[in-house]
């Protein structure tokens, strides 16, 4: 079933996907933690800068486990509305979990950027970059987030994702690239080889690398 080495073999073959669009002055925005290896190939392989977009999933204190929404450091929080209504989700806990995820995603944002600016956005082709797509909640997110930011175009870029996930996009990007595809997709970890958790430290180290 294994379709990729790791998330560098992943990183290749994606590139060679986001070289053929011909983009003139893309920005590759990788999703932390395991986004950033594969987006850390794509944008050395293009030539392209390489930063984060953080998002962080709402849950609720009764089910800490379900993601029923995501938020970035600045947008607007996007949410499930019916995996909110099957965990009855009560919308006062529901604006507070957003509100602490925001917080977290720009804590984070701090750790893996420091004090350098955000990379500029309006007028540009983002590529946003994540080693698979499953629910898609995180990358609507961050999607939605950059597209008020004025982007000249939007393209979600990932090694492997579900094809449902990938068209429930389309409303929000312009195009999905994706090396694989299958009809029967499971959780994204099962297309590696490969597949450890990435620590905070190698991103650290993938955006030093890449000078961010």
């Amino acid at each position: 079933m294994q379709v990729f080495r790791d998330r560098d073999d992943a990183g290749e073959q994606l590139a060679e996907r986001v070289r053929e669009l011909g983009l003139a002055d893309p920005v590759i925005l990788a999703l932390p933690r395991g986004g950033v290896p594969v987006g850390y190939v794509v944008a050395e392989q293009l030539g392209a800068p390489l930063d984060v977009t953080v998002v962080r999933k709402i849950a609720t204190p009764d089910f800490p486990e379900t993601a029923v929404g995501a938020v970035t450091a600045e947008g607007a929080p996007i949410l499930n509305e019916g995996l909110s209504r099957m965990v009855r989700a009560d919308d006062d806990e529901l604006a507070r979990s957003a509100e602490d995820e925001r917080a977290e995603a720009r804590r984070r944002v701090k750790i893996y950027r420091g004090d350098r600016p955000a990379p500029r956005v309006a007028g540009r082709d983002v590529v946003v970059v994540d080693d698979g797509l499953a629910t898609g909640m995180s990358a609507r997110a961050a999607l939605s987030a950059l597209g008020e930011e004025g982007a000249a175009s939007l393209t979600l870029a990932v090694p492997v994702c579900s094809p449902d996930a990938a068209r429930a996009l389309e409303d929000v990007c312009d195009r999905v690239v994706c090396v694989h595809s299958p009809p029967e997709f499971h959780a994204v970890s099962l297309w590696y080889e490969r597949f450890p958790q990435t620590e905070d430290t190698e991103v650290q180290e993938l955006l030093r690398r890449a000078g961010v």
